[in-house]
């Protein structure tokens, strides 16, 4: 028996989405839950050789090839950044863990859009983070309260809502986390993923002044069993960062990594980026078209114009927080994200949830629809 566990142990919740996610591998289980590519958009793997050199310890930071590859993207984003300011991880979900690690202590000041990314709200409510929400389009709010010491922020294709900062935004956050002194947090996994015009300027390009930090991943353009992901930062915070992930794992996997830079620096690149963008689009638009048969007198939604979420509003309050209905809705064979995760609040009834047409044919789209919302009538307080 285990006689003396870490307090944060305490504050350590399971990530409802992994829950959730274990049911829906269930054979007949269709899954709108999580955000998981479409298996055929994968590389082939048979491509992906490695030499000797790859089995051998590597450099914390990664390596310096792929580094100077991610610096060159992010200069054409708009981000100037050193190959030097760069640090491969293992997934992205490693930056939000250091990151957590280095600025967060229990009664740290975090700010939060609301809704937000529920794996980074698990994260940081671990370290002891006391959350400052925001709504997306009233970012001025921050500014009348006390002065968070770190705001996370996903500014492009946003999960769970997909909503896209407009360039007054992206400018607005950037000049109030320098005006507040805080440090800038800017998770951008989805930015690839466009279906339609919008600006995806990273908001640390407008920062003059108070440090930041920018990430991304390839999860979602190559392929999540890879872990790979990337983030980059001001001068100030990469030492510090560097010697937390020594802690961590020493560095990512290198195998992982040449297969990454191979496939960046692939003529072929560009078209599959462009056949991934086209792909999902029709999905896009093959799953609001269902929703529109079967919630458009349930729910209010907005098109998504990238990324792999739509962000549903129930129009009737339901009898019940969102969470409840999973049972019901695995029993029918179809699993959903409820809402209230999502909040760092920890409402009780949220009235949304999040629903992913990314990875479920769309052979399947009306019938699972139809199924959840035969569910979520029978708890709606119009029906």
């Amino acid at each position: 028996m285990i006689r003396t566990l870490s307090s944060r142990i305490e504050r350590l919740k399971a990530s409802p989405i992994r829950d959730i996610l274990s049911v829906a591998g269930q054979p007949g289980i269709i899954s709108f839950a999580g955000g998981l590519p479409e298996g055929s958009t994968f590389p082939d793997v048979g491509r992906l050789t490695a030499v000797q050199s790859d089995l051998q310890y590597g450099p914390t930071e990664g390596e310096p090839r792929l580094r100077s590859c991610i610096s060159e993207q992010l200069y054409q984003r708009g981000l100037h950044v050193e190959p030097s300011q760069v640090l491969v991880l293992s997934g992205s979900q490693q930056g939000i863990d250091l990151v957590a690690k280095l600025l967060i202590d229990v009664g740290t000041s975090v700010a939060v859009e609301s809704p937000t990314y529920l794996a980074a709200l698990q994260v940081f409510s671990l370290f002891g983070a006391c959350y400052q929400s925001y709504q997306i389009d009233d970012i001025a709010s921050i500014a009348d309260t006390a002065n968070p010491a770190l705001l996370y922020s996903i500014p492009t294709f946003q999960n769970p809502s997909s909503y896209v900062y407009t360039t007054e935004q992206r400018m607005a956050l950037a000049q109030l986390c320098d005006y507040k002194n805080t440090v800038l947090f800017e998770d951008d996994p989805y930015r690839d993923l466009a279906y339609e015009p919008c600006d995806r300027t990273p908001v640390c390009s407008f920062v003059k002044h108070t440090s930041w930090v920018y990430q991304s991943s390839f999860s979602k353009t190559i392929a999540p069993g890879l872990r790979l992901g990337y983030l980059a930062c001001s001068k100030d915070l990469l030492p510090h960062l560097v010697k937390l992930k020594q802690a961590a794992d020493l560095h990512s996997c290198r195998l992982s990594q040449r297969s990454v830079l191979r496939l960046l620096n692939d003529d072929t690149a560009g078209h599959r980026l462009n056949h991934l963008q086209v792909n999902y689009k029709m999905k896009r638009d093959a799953f609001n078209a269902s929703l529109l048969r079967h919630f458009a007198d349930i729910a209010t939604w907005q098109v998504p114009a990238g990324g792999l979420f739509f962000w549903l509003t129930l129009r009737h309050p339901l009898s019940v927080p969102t969470t409840a209905l999973l049972k019901p809705a695995i029993d029918a064979g179809v699993t959903f994200m409820p809402g209230e995760p999502f909040f760092a609040d920890g409402r009780p009834c949220a009235s949304c949830f999040r629903l992913n047409f990314s990875h479920t044919q769309h052979t399947d789209f009306d019938r699972g629809l139809a199924l959840l919302a035969a569910v979520f009538k029978q708890y709606t307080t119009k029906y």
